[in-house]
């Protein structure tokens, strides 16, 4: 048996080493061996795509979500992946803000709650009252976080409220498998923060309405978002940088500023102390390692402006881990496939992250600048072991096209096309998985996408 194993392991590494070679698509046979390529598993490589929604609540090889950017997604505990709105096309080919909610069983897609026409208001029902009636409005760049019972909890945004308005949101609801029940904040968009005393939970308390925040879930279970861009307590809009804590019944407003547009407090890199802070940002990523520490990468510190520093909250204290205290950083990327303490990936926002089951960061695309210092699109797939970062997969300059190959077929060639505002998952195999974004500003032609691709570490 393990005569055979490790002969099997030789045959895939040196079909590998011929693919990359000599750009075959395959050795022949099964590839299922093939190791560290991407494969597209769904949807189209054209952009644009208006969403095929067929029956709702029954899966159909037919059916797929319409080319998209800026959703929010998770993974239940039977695996199956869930994808809900963002910015595209609905099932009449209206390309604005979405409310459709998609789940994929590896094999099709069915549309499970929703509408199937964009720019729906959202229908609140009666705070912390489940009911099968009830949907979140229409909208874009939300955040999202799963609990230990499988639920999914969603957070703000841009789109649409309870009574017409669209702009930034602040309501906060879970998702039981079932039904939708509002939770916390309001069903008015545009409001203003409510913090209350740093470190202590209120009812009163309350974020103030935002979008292009980011989040995690601790092993305690509660719930915590940073940033992005929306309203102080003084009501007034801009970039954020405030972290807080959702314990299932209060919010609690952790660190950083309740005014706008505060700039980082870096300290010294690697030692962690009471007074750092990130600096006021949206469109950042953020993952949880194996210790239960939260991380942070990147993000827009202002209209031209993006950073690649990487930080680490411990519970008490910030620490800037890696990167520039500057904006606008090229990339470092060395040789791929080899960790390197000199490399470091390019400032950028609107990336898309996965942690794997070592607790490892894994960073892919986004906006920003590449190994010459050239801004665009990227499509560069990196991995940071807590240490350092390794260039992975793509390309090193912006504006990359994508390579599809044949739909279900691993090939060494494969490769996504430059974009940002995909989103993620990762399965218990440890595959990591892609879908839709943005490539505007790309090679070739542009748009919103609702490709599904799978990369095999």
């Amino acid at each position: 048996m393990i005569r055979t194993e490790s002969f099997s392991n030789r045959i895939a590494k040196a079909c590998l080493y011929i693919l990359i070679t000599l750009n075959l698509s395959s050795c022949g046979g099964d590839t299922d061996y093939l190791t560290s390529v991407w494969t597209w598993m769904s949807g189209s490589s054209v952009v644009d795509q208006s969403g095929v929604y067929g029956t709702k609540g029954t899966a159909d090889a037919a059916n797929v979500p319409g080319g998209r950017q800026s959703a929010v997604s998770w993974i239940d505990a039977s695996g199956d992946m869930w994808l809900f709105g963002g910015s595209g096309f609905d099932s009449a080919g209206t390309d604005s803000q979405l409310n459709d909610l998609w789940r994929w069983d590896g094999i099709n897609w069915t549309w499970v709650s929703g509408s199937n026409l964009a720019s729906q208001a959202g229908v609140y029902g009666t705070k912390g009252v489940a009911n099968a009636a009830n949907i979140p409005g229409a909208r874009q760049n939300s955040i999202s976080w799963i609990d230990a019972s499988g639920n999914l909890w969603l957070f703000g945004g841009f789109g649409n409220d309870g009574a017409g308005g669209v702009s930034y949101l602040n309501d906060l609801w879970r998702w039981d498998g079932a039904n939708w029940t509002w939770i916390s904040g309001s069903n008015v968009v545009n409001q203003s923060g409510v913090y209350g005393t740093k470190g202590v939970a209120n009812a009163a308390n309350v974020p103030g309405a935002r979008q292009y925040s980011v989040s995690w879930i601790d092993a305690s279970g509660d719930l915590w978002l940073f940033g992005g861009n929306g309203y102080d307590s003084a009501g007034t809009s801009d970039w954020l940088n405030d972290l807080w804590r959702w314990d299932g019944a209060n919010w609690t407003w952790m660190s950083g500023s309740d005014v706008v547009n505060q700039p980082g407090v870096y300290g010294t890199i690697g030692v962690a102390n009471a007074a750092n802070v990130p600096g006021a940002r949206n469109a950042a990523v953020s993952w949880i390692d194996s210790s239960g520490d939260l991380w942070l990468f990147g993000g827009s510190v202002g209209s031209t402006s993006v950073v690649n520093d990487l930080w680490r909250w411990d519970g008490t204290n910030w620490t800037w881990m890696s990167g520039s205290n500057v904006v606008n950083q090229i990339g470092v990327y060395g040789t791929k496939g080899t960790a390197d303490a000199a490399n470091v990936p390019g400032a950028r926002s609107f990336s898309t992250s996965w942690i794997d089951a070592s607790g490892n960061m894994w960073l892919f695309s986004g906006i920003g600048a590449d190994s010459v210092g050239a801004g665009g699109i990227l499509n560069d797939l990196w991995h940071w072991d807590g240490a350092n970062w390794t260039w992975m997969s793509g390309s090193e300059f912006v504006n990359a096209l994508g390579v599809y190959g044949t739909k279900g077929t691993a090939d060494a060639a494969n490769v996504p096309g430059a974009r940002l505002g995909a989103i993620s998952w990762i399965d218990a195999s440890g595959n990591l998985w892609m879908f839709g974004g943005n490539d505007f500003g790309n090679a070739g032609p542009t748009g919103e996408r609702n490709d599904l691709w799978q990369y095999t570490p």
